[in-house]
C-alpha cells in the first residue's frame, strides 16, 4: 500500500509534519487507497505500537486528529467507523475519547456532525 504524506506522518507519529500538512490544506479525512481515514490509521498505529513495544497505550495522534476536525463517524467500507475500529481492536482509550467527542457534538447546533455529515460549520 502506498501512503499519502499525511498517512506516513500518522504511521511514524510525526505530529509536526502532520500539523504542517493539515495547515497547508491536506484533508483531515484523507481516505487513503482503501477508504482508511487518518483517524482509522491512527487507531491502528497506536494499538499496534502498544502491542509491539509493551509501552503504555497512548492516544495522542487520535486526539490531535479529532481536534483538527476528523469525523469519528466517517465510514470506511472495509473498516466501519473509527469508533468501531477502536472497539474492534480493543483500543479502549481511543474508544473512550471518541465516544466523549461524539457525545459533546450531539447538540442541536451540531446535528450534521452527529449524523456523520462532517464537522460543524464555524459559527
Amino acid at each position: 500500500m502506498t501512503y499519502s504524506p499525511a498517512h506516513q506522518a500518522v504511521e511514524f507519529e510525526d505530529l509536526p509534519t502532520l500539523r504542517e500538512l493539515l495547515d497547508n490544506g491536506h484533508s483531515v479525512e484523507d481516505p487513503g487507497e482503501d477508504g482508511w481515514t487518518l483517524l482509522h490509521h491512527a487507531i491502528d498505529m497506536e494499538i499496534d505500537a502498544h502491542h509491539q513495544t509493551g509501552k503504555p497505550l497512548h492516544v495522542d495522534v487520535t486526539a490531535y486528529l479529532l481536534a483538527r476536525g476528523a469525523n469519528p463517524l466517517a465510514t470506511s467500507p472495509k473498516h466501519g467507523t473509527p469508533l468501531q475500529e477502536a472497539e474492534r481492536r480493543r483500543h479502549w482509550l481511543a474508544a473512550e475519547i471518541i465516544r466523549a467527542w461524539i457525545a459533546r457534538r450531539e447538540t442541536p447546533e451540531n446535528e450534521n456532525y452527529a449524523s456523520g455529515g462532517g464537522a460543524p460549520a464555524p459559527g
